[in-house]
């Protein structure tokens, strides 16, 4: 009997185990299924991750091939910059501070008046933290500023402004507007100045593999993944979700030769290819010119970040500045230097009209965003150029390898022969009629 109970006591268990393994099985399995990144999967955290890589990518050029070191302002010489799309409108100033929990750094402002100025500082993702200016301190539009890591409380000079830092580590990018008076422009410029205690301690920019904008990081950019989104926190809303996704993806690619393989096709030909199409054009788009009013803080739009820090790395919030890019013609074709434009701003809407600042035209090579040389040295065309208006009171802007028979010197724009080129249109400090849609660039026409 006693046997017996055994028996069937031992049936029961195996019976139980059995079920309860296969019911474990069951689970592993599912959970290993869902484990299984999708395509789109893959797709997102390709985009989302690309955007710190740019930026990453920037600063090893400016620690390690520039020597520009940490907390060193460096003077860029009027009419030049050593980053993609430079605007040239501007005496640039740019720095890279490191901060830790017992030390700040200090930024002198100086007065500055009657000129476009601020001292824009982005965080490792391209996103702003803040803009120094009169627009946004107007009760200390200049003086000493002090910057701390957020969280911390070292010691700063009495009356400075303190200014909190997601980081260790962020990029400094400061402008003064030469408004025709250059000289004076870069003497402000010099003014900028830093006051830094001896003891930080920074950390080396992360090694990443090498890519260029004719040839973007592939799969590769899975295998330090944590190492990356450790590196700095993201302010984007959904920025967990879609670190949870590299994350899987990182793992998932990690898991045998096939995996590797499968994400490696993935963004060979889905992430890349939505990169680069997005990158022709993305956002508001209208008479060959795109915007994006989600540039300097981009909510949850990876895309946009992706293609901003791509050709315009460092661009400021839409109220600061509005970008907007010109890669196409009136009729969807690329722009080219073989062909003549015509870009003509009605009188009712002149680029004059719609700033409290200032605005420029600039023209690029592509794909890298370098400014083209020609025999003028002409890179662009802004509100000091001297432009000459049309009878009618229109304003028109000529894009050419070679003056156009008719076109007014003044207000000819210099375009490479047998290549490619973009433009980008500035607006700094934008008026109403821009910032909400309703003021737009004039068409870019092809002229036969």
């Amino acid at each position: 009997m006693k046997k017996s109970l055994l028996i069937i006591v031992a049936l029961f268990l195996f019976v139980s185990c059995k079920k309860e393994a296969t019911t474990q099985d069951a689970t592993t399995a599912t959970s290993e299924t869902n484990a299984v990144p999708t395509d789109q999967d893959i797709v997102d955290a390709y985009i989302y991750l690309y955007a710190r890589y740019f930026v990453i990518q920037q600063e090893n050029y400016d620690i390690n091939v520039e020597k520009a070191g940490y907390n060193k302002i460096k003077y860029n010489p009027l009419g030049s910059a050593q980053f993609v799309n430079p605007n040239l409108d501007v005496a640039y100033l740019e720095a890279w501070i490191a901060v830790d929990a017992a030390h700040a750094v200090i930024l002198n402002v100086p007065k500055i008046e009657g000129r476009y100025y601020t001292a824009q500082i982005l965080d490792g993702w391209g996103e702003v933290i803040v803009n120094i200016n009169e627009r946004n301190f107007p009760k200390t539009p200049y003086g000493k500023f002090a910057l701390v890591l957020k969280g911390s409380n070292p010691t700063i000079p009495a009356g400075a402004v303190k200014i909190e830092l997601p980081s260790e580590k962020v990029k400094m990018l400061a402008r003064v507007e030469l408004k025709g008076t250059p000289a004076i422009a870069q003497k402000l410029q010099k003014q900028f100045t830093f006051d830094v205690p001896d003891g930080i301690k920074v950390a080396p920019p992360i090694t990443i593999p090498d890519f260029t904008p004719k040839k973007p990081i592939d799969g590769v950019i899975f295998d330090n993944a944590q190492e990356v989104i450790s590196s700095y926190p993201d302010v984007m809303p959904k920025a967990k979700e879609y670190q949870a996704k590299v994350a899987a993806v990182a793992a998932y690619r990690n898991t045998d030769d096939k995996a590797k393989a499968r994400v490696d096709e993935i963004v060979k030909t889905k992430a890349i290819p939505t990169f680069l199409s997005g990158a022709k054009g993305f956002g508001t788009q209208k008479g060959g010119w795109s915007v994006s009013y989600a540039a300097g803080n981009f909510g949850n739009d990876i895309l946009a970040r992706d293609i901003i820090n791509y050709g315009g790395l460092w661009a400021n919030r839409v109220e600061e500045a509005i970008y907007f890019v010109g890669l196409m013609d009136t009729n969807k074709q690329l722009l080219s230097g073989d062909k003549v434009y015509e870009i003509k701003f009605p009188k009712e809407a002149l680029p004059d009209l719609m700033v409290n600042a200032f605005w420029s035209v600039t023209l690029y090579s592509v794909p890298d965003y370098r400014v083209v040389d020609n025999k003028l040295k002409r890179f662009n065309l802004n509100n000091v150029s001297g432009l000459k208006k049309n009878p009618d009171g229109s304003l028109s802007i000529w894009l050419a390898s070679s003056l156009p028979k008719g076109a007014i010197e003044s207000n000819w724009l210099p375009t490479p022969a047998g290549k490619g080129f973009a433009l980008t249109m500035r607006m700094y400090v934008s008026k109403k009629g821009v910032l909400d849609g309703q003021w737009f660039p004039a068409p870019i026409e092809e002229k036969k």
